[in-house]
């Protein structure tokens, strides 16, 4: 219903002002939604400032590794030992030095396994499923074979034997002589380990109709483990949810395989001229130059080598050297077809290798897509943050689903039916993994998060660029993360179920949609509608600039986010990762006003209107076919003055006091009042809890529309409800906020006012009999059992 107002100018809003200074309520608002982080936030240092960059003392350790391994193809066990050059850049003395031994999660008495929580399901469970959760350890490992480091030796560079200790996934090792800072610690370790099918990020998987295997090989050495001047030392067990805190180093290894095997790995080969066929370098060489992936190993040299003819037990060395990574990991197989191109991804003339490896099983789609995708992957990525620093990115085809990621080499999903035939999910999920694994050597493998704790500072991110990518691939790719619409569901579900994003990965329930999608779609927000994408691009780019080849925090990035887009989003980074509120927006009610003009002409015109309306009552209506038997109509005499007397006409005194009134008013004020304009007051209720921007599009009577757009920071003074007035020229009909679902409003149901409607769809289908099963009589005489029934119809 539309409402007028007088309009008394000045005077009643400097009284409005002054009451909102003094409020008359004894009690105070406790709304905390926009206070500051403050203490939330450790206290920057010289280390890392309050600006979110590295401070001028920024310091961390480094690892060196020479390492030479061997593939066991008919035990498929790994034999390694290493030289580890440990460099102390910390400030600190240590006593003591930790390893990380990642493959002791898969031995019998392992944290991460015991402490495996579930229950039998009375409907069904498959024999793995009930032996994962009997023994407490993955359904893919063998029962027969014991798992995990078999430790040979630790000792220092003079052969001499070191102290050590295995607890669980980690190994100290006691130093002869505390490190001073700046010195460096020289220390070889030799084991060897069974190696799982695949499971917990790497293993084999085995080809029965072949007899093959394809090995994917990662967190297969025990690597050093983090000292930093956040945790101290990062020795938190590997529970198998949070992935892995590493430093950076340069790596040599050897790795000894069958000779038929193709080895891709991290960094580069140093020795194809060992390793491959005279025909296979031609082609590589021919790849550096060419504009489409060219075929370095076909299908048919695969497929030759699946038949093993060659001599029994002949063994290649690849040699591999990859400079300032975080890790290494490889893969080998006989069955592997190899694809590459060398381009120049970023038009500055430095070429980057593309490659892919993969069995005959993953084409045609292997062929077709794998390469492009990893160059274009590093294109958009290095657009967004930084130019991809390492030589080659490496895509190779695991196991049918899922993905893992390692510098410069990932291991990706996506396989065809066996007649190759694939579906549209199948295409786009193989392409997206690439895309997402790929990515990950901008995050964490440059920039350098732990994992163990903050599963969403590489994962988050990482989704969220995925989701550009993918964008940028196809206009219309079917993307799963990363539109706030995805993350709907989950931020809907019991609060029970719920953990913040800000949550120890291996204590996080629903890992995927809490660090991957939820940051993803958050990420989106912050782009789209909260700051905008000029100032989010700038801002996003420098983080990823300060961090590269560093080790950053939660509060590195949201501090680093806030430096450079000068946009204060303490109470964003509160509600979306510190909390697990939900966003729904509830459009309550909507009041129409204009302003009295005080014009006679106008205002009299609107009252008559009105009374007639009101007048229009149903009994006068039925009345009116008998309004000439009336007594006044009948009896001329009995009508008088008020009879024919319009209270609504304008008479002159009315006009003069009109003018008089125009008078008091200046030019501004005047205009104002005969504007004609609409006022709107808009009552709107946080249901969810999280405070997000106002989007609401108003449809006009004439058919056009219009969207408004207000900040979260509406919300400041009372974040449950609030009122707001939008003034418009024309008529709004309709109201809807969020019109382009941009907030993941969880409601959709009450954004819309007057409410709108939404129909059920439901299904008619011809009514059936109902057929009843087999009666037990009837199951008898199936089964030739007639001559038991008997015939008889009586009793003895």
């Amino acid at each position: 219903m539309k409402k007028t107002f007088a309009l008394a100018v000045a005077v009643l809003m400097t009284w409005g002002a002054q009451a909102q200074r003094f409020p008359t309520s004894p009690n105070y608002n406790a709304n905390t939604t926009f206070e500051q982080l403050g203490t939330t936030l450790p206290t920057p240092n010289t280390y890392r400032t309050a600006s979110g960059a590295p401070g001028r003392e920024y310091w961390q350790q480094r690892a060196d590794y020479d390492i030479k391994v061997e593939l066991d193809d008919e035990n498929q066990r790994i034999t390694g030992s290493e030289t580890i050059t440990f460099f102390n850049n910390s400030p600190d003395e240590l006593k003591y030095i930790w390893l990380q031994l990642d493959q002791n999660l898969f031995k019998k008495d392992a944290v991460g396994g015991v402490s495996r929580t579930g229950t039998i399901n009375d409907k069904g469970m498959s024999t793995g499923q009930l032996n994962a959760m009997n023994a407490g350890r993955g359904s893919n490992l063998s029962p027969e074979k014991e798992y995990g480091y078999n430790i040979k030796a630790v000792k220092d560079k003079a052969g001499k034997a070191l102290v050590y200790t295995i607890n669980g996934t980690m190994m100290r090792i006691n130093l002869p002589v505390p490190m001073k800072p700046g010195t460096s610690f020289a220390f070889g370790v030799d084991w060897d380990y069974n190696i799982t099918e695949y499971y917990g990020r790497s293993g084999y998987e085995y080809f029965a109709k072949d007899g093959n295997y394809n090995y994917f090989i990662a967190h297969w050495f025990p690597r050093m483990a983090p000292y930093d001047d956040v945790n101290g030392w990062q020795h938190k067990q590997f529970l198998g949810q949070g992935e892995f805190a590493l430093i950076f180093g340069n790596y040599k290894v050897a790795i000894t395989v069958p000779a038929d095997h193709v080895v891709a790995a991290s960094g580069e080969c140093q020795n194809y001229a060992q390793v491959l066929t005279a025909e296979q370098r031609k082609r590589l060489k021919q790849a550096e130059t060419a504009k489409n992936p060219v075929i370095i190993v076909s299908q048919a040299e695969a497929e030759q080598a699946e038949k093993r003819t060659g001599t029994k037990g002949a063994k290649k060395t690849w040699i591999y050297k990859a400079d300032n990574v975080r890790d290494f990991a490889f893969a080998s197989s006989r069955k592997f077809i190899w694809d590459a191109m060398q381009t120049d991804v970023y038009g500055n003339g430095r070429k980057i290798w593309s490659m892919s490896f993969y069995p005959k099983e993953g084409n045609p789609l292997w062929e077709q897509y794998s390469t492009r995708a990893v160059e274009h992957t590093l294109r958009s990525y290095g657009n967004r943050t930084f130019e991809y620093p390492y030589p080659v990115a490496i895509s190779c085809h695991a196991v049918a689903g899922g993905g893992m990621e390692y510098p410069m080499i990932s291991f990706n999903g996506g396989r065809p039916e066996p007649d190759g035939t694939y579906s549209e999910q199948v295409k786009y999920g193989m392409i997206g993994v690439i895309i997402h694994e790929v990515g990950h050597n901008f995050f964490p493998m440059i920039v350098n998060s732990d994992e163990r704790q903050w599963t969403w500072m590489d994962e988050g991110l990482n989704t969220f660029c995925q989701y550009l990518a993918e964008k940028e691939w196809d206009y219309n790719y079917p993307t799963r993360r990363g539109e706030p619409q995805s993350i709907v569901d989950y931020m809907s579900s019991d609060k029970s179920v719920l953990s913040p994003i800000m949550t120890s990965s291996e204590n996080v329930i629903g890992l995927g949609p809490n660090a991957y999608a939820k940051p993803a779609a958050a990420l989106n927000i912050l782009r789209e509608t909260v700051m905008g994408r000029e100032l989010f691009d700038y801002a996003f780019k420098e983080y990823a600039m300060r961090w590269r080849f560093k080790s950053p925090t939660p509060a590195d990035f949201f501090r680093t986010m806030e430096d450079a887009s000068g946009v204060d989003l303490d109470w964003f980074w509160k509600g979306w990762f510190y909390g697990v509120e939900p966003v729904d927006q509830d459009l309550v009610s909507v009041d129409w006003f204009s302003v009295d003009t005080q014009n006679p002409e106008v205002e009299k015109e609107l009252a008559r209107e009105a009374a007639a309306r009101r007048a229009n009552t149903i009994s006068k209506q039925r009345d009116a076919a008998t309004k000439g038997q009336t007594v006044v109509a009948q009896d001329s005499t009995m009508a008088d003055f008020y009879n024919t007397y319009d209270p609504y006409k304008v008479t002159a005194a009315d006009r003069q006091k009109y003018e008089a009134y125009l008078a008091t008013l200046s030019p501004e004020e005047r205009e104002l009042v005969q504007s004609n304009t609409n006022f709107y007051t808009l009552t709107l209720k946080n249901k969810g809890g999280l405070v997000m921007p106002v989007i609401v599009r108003m449809e006009f009577e004439d058919g056009t529309d219009s969207v408004a757009r207000f900040p979260a920071e509406i919300w400041r003074f009372n974040d449950q409800q609030i009122q707001k007035v939008i003034s418009t020229k024309k008529k709004v009909v309709q109201w809807t906020l969020d019109p382009y679902y941009e907030i993941a409003d969880i409601d959709t149901e009450n954004n819309s006012f007057p409410p709108v409607p939404k129909p059920t769809r439901f299904q008619i289908y011809k009514q059936q009999q109902m057929r009843r099963p087999p009666n037990p009589m009837q199951l008898e005489k199936q089964e030739g059992g007639a001559g038991r029934l008997g015939t008889g119809s009586g009793g003895n």
